[in-house]
C-alpha cells in the first residue's frame, strides 16, 4: 500500500515527529515541563504557519487560533477551578479535621486505621482532585505508622494508588477524565455525563483497592525503617503557656490518675490560678475559668489543640487595645532560634517586647533542658533556644532580617482558617452536587465555585493563583494543542488504521483490550493528560474503523490513562509519596505492574459485558 493510499501527508508525518519529540522529552526530564508543553506549542504554531493546511475555500484549517484554543478549553479551566476549591478545603482543615476523625476510628488496630483511611482517598477522590487528598493524608500515614511501629514505606505507594483509583470513578475525579470528555467534544461525539463510567470505574477501584490494601504492603520494601532508626522518631517538644477564656471546652474538666485526658497529646507541667501554682500529680484538680496551663507539646498538638478548642489563648502580651494582628488575615507557623549573640538573650519576651517588634506572638520556646515549670512570660532566653512563632506572611518573612533570630525557613508552614471550614465544604459540596444533578455544565459549576471561594474570603487571591499550577496548565494546553493537530492532519485515523492492522481480524473485545494494555503502558512513561489527548480521536477513529459504539474506546482511555502505577513520573500524586516513603524508582515497578495487569483484565472482563459487546 503507498503512502498516497494510506493516507500519508507531510502536515501528518511532521505533526508525527512533533509529538515523538515531545515525549522524548518529556520523559527524560532533561528541561522543565512547563518549558517544554510551551516549545511544543511553538513548534505546531511554526508549522502551520510556514506550511498552512489549507481547506478548499483556501482557508488555513489548523490556525493560531484552532491550535491555542486548548487554553481556553473547558477542561483545562474545571481542573484549575478544582484545584483553587481543593486549595480552600485544605487551607480551612476540612481535609485534616477529616482525618483525625478517621485515625479516632480506627482505634488500636494498625491495618483497620490503614484500610479506613485508604477507602476515604479513594472515596474524596472521586470528586476532588487527587493532588490535595494525597498531600493531606500524607501525614495521616506518617502518624499511623509512627504510632502502631510500622514502615511508613508500606503505606505511601498504597495511599497514593487508592486516591488514583477513585479518581476513576467521576467525571470530575481526574483532570484525564475531564480531558478525555473535552476530546470527545473536539471530535463532535457525545460528551460523558457525570456517573457515566461510575459502575465500570468502581469495580475496577474494588478489585484494585483490595490488591492495593491486602499485597501491596508485602511487596514494598522495609526501607523507612532504618531512616526512622537513625533519625529517631521523637517530637520536637515546646514549652507552651494556655490560658483558658470562658467558651474552652477545657472548663470543668478534672485531672484523672494526675492527667488530663483531654489533652492527650500534651504533658501539663504546671496549673496557675491566680497567685497560686499548682504542680503535678494533679489530684483533685479540675480546671476553670482562667486557669493558665504551662505545658509541654509539639507544634502539632499546639496548633490541633488550637483548631480543637477555640476558648484556648496563647499570651498575647499586648495589654493595650487588644489587637492582634498575628491572628489577622492569612497567618503562618514557623520556628526561629536565638543566636549567641541576640539581644534576646537573659530577657523574658515580655521585657523584650516581642510582639511590638515584630508583630508575632511567640507560641513556645523549646529548650534542651525541658523540665521547665514556668509561665512562658516569665522564661529568660537562653543562646540555642527556638521558639515557635505565629504571625502573618509578611511579618514572618520580616523575620529574616532580625538578627537578634535565625528564621528556620523549612519549618514555616500555612496555618488554617478553621473559621472558614463550614463555608468551604458548603460550596464545594454545592458546585459539585449541581454538576453531578446535571443542572448546570461542570465548567459552570467548579468556576462559580472556585470565584465564591475567593469571594467570601475562604482562600485568596495568593493562595488561589499558588493553587494553578503552571506544569498543569501548560501540559494540558500543549495536548490539547497536539491533540487537534493530530485530528485535523489524519494522523489519529492513520493511528487507528495501524493499530488494527497490527491486530488482524481479531474481534471488537480484543482490539479494545489491546488499546486498553497499549495505552496503560504509555501512560508510565508520558503525561496521562498527554496520553488522554492523543488517544482519545485515536479510540473514535478506532470505534468508527470497527462500526461500533464510540463510547467503550472513550471509556478505555479513561480508565488506561489513569493505569499510571509502573512509575513515579506518570502520576503527580506518585511522586509527591517517593520522598516520605523513602522509595526508588524500581519499588513503583514492582508494585504498580502487577496492579497494571489486574485491572486489565478486569477492564477485559467488565466493561465488555457493560456495553453489551
Amino acid at each position: 500500500m503507498t503512502d498516497a493510499e494510506f493516507g500519508v501527508n507531510f502536515h501528518m508525518m511532521a505533526v508525527f515527529a512533533i509529538v515523538a519529540g515531545a515525549l522524548v522529552v518529556y520523559a527524560l526530564e532533561r528541561a522543565p515541563m512547563e518549558v517544554t508543553s510551551i516549545g511544543v506549542v511553538c513548534a505546531l504554531l511554526m508549522l502551520f504557519s510556514v506550511f498552512p493546511l489549507v481547506d478548499e475555500a483556501g482557508v488555513n484549517h489548523l490556525s493560531p487560533t484552532r491550535i491555542l484554543q486548548g487554553f481556553a478549553n473547558p477542561a483545562l479551566i474545571t481542573v484549575l477551578a478544582l484545584l483553587v476549591m481543593g486549595q480552600g478545603m485544605v487551607s480551612t482543615g476540612v481535609l485534616d479535621r477529616g482525618a483525625r476523625m478517621i485515625l479516632a476510628l480506627g482505634g488500636k488496630h494498625a491495618w483497620l486505621s490503614v484500610g479506613l483511611v485508604l477507602i476515604v482517598a479513594l472515596a474524596v477522590s472521586g470528586f476532588l482532585n487527587n493532588i490535595p487528598v494525597v498531600v493531606i493524608f500524607i501525614p495521616v500515614m506518617q502518624v499511623l505508622a509512627a504510632r502502631f511501629g510500622r514502615s511508613v514505606s508500606k503505606v505511601m505507594i498504597p495511599l497514593s494508588f487508592a486516591a488514583v483509583l477513585g479518581g476513576m470513578t467521576t467525571l470530575v475525579g481526574s483532570s484525564t477524565n475531564l480531558l478525555v470528555n473535552s476530546a470527545l467534544i473536539e471530535v463532535g461525539e457525545r460528551p460523558f455525563e457525570f456517573f457515566d463510567f461510575t459502575v465500570p470505574g468502581l469495580i475496577m477501584a474494588s478489585v484494585g483497592f483490595i490488591y492495593v490494601y491486602l499485597a501491596a504492603p508485602r511487596l514494598l520494601p522495609d526501607r523507612a525503617s532504618l531512616v526512622e532508626r537513625l533519625l529517631g522518631s521523637g517530637g520536637k517538644q515546646f514549652i507552651a503557656q494556655l490560658t483558658l477564656t470562658a467558651d474552652s471546652g477545657l472548663i470543668g474538666k478534672s485531672a484523672r490518675g494526675g492527667i488530663f485526658q483531654d489533652l492527650p497529646d500534651m504533658t501539663v507541667r504546671m496549673v496557675q490560678r491566680g497567685e497560686v501554682a499548682v504542680l503535678p500529680p494533679f489530684e483533685d484538680v479540675t480546671l476553670r475559668h482562667d486557669d493558665i496551663l504551662v505545658v509541654a507539646a509539639t507544634r502539632k498538638a499546639l496548633t490541633d489543640a488550637l483548631a480543637k478548642d477555640p476558648g484556648l489563648l496563647f499570651p498575647r502580651l499586648d495589654n493595650d487595645d487588644g489587637h492582634a494582628p498575628w491572628d489577622e488575615g492569612e497567618r503562618m507557623l514557623a520556628e526561629a532560634m536565638i543566636p549567641p549573640a541576640s539581644r534576646f538573650i537573659g530577657q523574658t519576651l515580655l521585657q523584650i517586647g516581642f510582639h511590638h517588634q515584630t508583630q508575632c506572638i511567640v507560641l513556645g520556646v523549646q529548650r534542651r533542658s525541658r523540665m521547665i515549670r514556668a509561665q512562658l512570660t516569665d522564661i529568660r532566653l537562653k543562646a540555642g533556644d527556638v521558639l515557635l512563632i505565629q504571625g502573618q506572611t509578611q511579618d514572618i518573612e520580616a523575620l529574616k532580617r532580625n538578627s537578634d533570630v535565625v528564621l528556620i525557613e523549612w519549618s514555616a508552614e500555612e496555618l488554617p482558617v478553621v473559621i472558614h471550614a463550614r463555608r468551604a465544604l458548603l460550596i464545594f459540596g454545592g458546585a459539585i452536587s449541581l454538576a453531578a444533578a446535571g443542572l448546570i455544565p461542570i465548567v459552570v459549576a467548579t468556576l462559580c465555585g472556585a470565584i465564591a471561594m475567593i469571594a467570601t474570603g475562604v482562600v485568596n487571591i495568593r493562595q488561589a493563583t499558588r493553587a494553578v499550577d503552571p506544569k498543569i496548565a501548560t501540559t494540558i494546553g500543549a495536548a490539547l494543542a497536539m491533540g487537534v493537530c493530530l485530528q485535523g492532519t489524519g494522523g489519529a485515523a492513520f493511528l487507528a488504521r495501524a493499530l488494527l492492522i497490527v491486530v488482524g481480524d481479531a474481534s471488537t473485545v480484543t482490539v479494545l483490550s489491546f488499546f486498553f494494555l497499549l495505552v496503560a503502558g504509555l501512560s508510565n512513561i508520558i503525561s496521562t493528560k498527554t496520553c488522554a489527548v492523543l488517544f482519545t480521536p485515536i479510540a473514535i477513529d478506532i470505534a468508527v474503523e470497527l462500526g461500533t459504539q464510540p463510547e467503550p474506546f472513550a471509556v478505555a482511555v479513561v480508565f488506561a490513562a489513569n493505569c499510571s502505577f509502573g512509575s513515579p513520573i506518570g502520576y503527580q500524586t506518585n511522586l509527591l509519596v517517593m520522598g516520605p516513603g523513602h522509595y526508588r524508582f524500581l519499588d513503583f515497578t514492582r508494585v504498580g505492574i502487577p496492579l497494571i495487569f489486574i485491572l486489565w483484565a478486569t477492564f477485559t472482563l467488565v466493561v465488555p459485558w457493560y456495553y453489551g459487546l
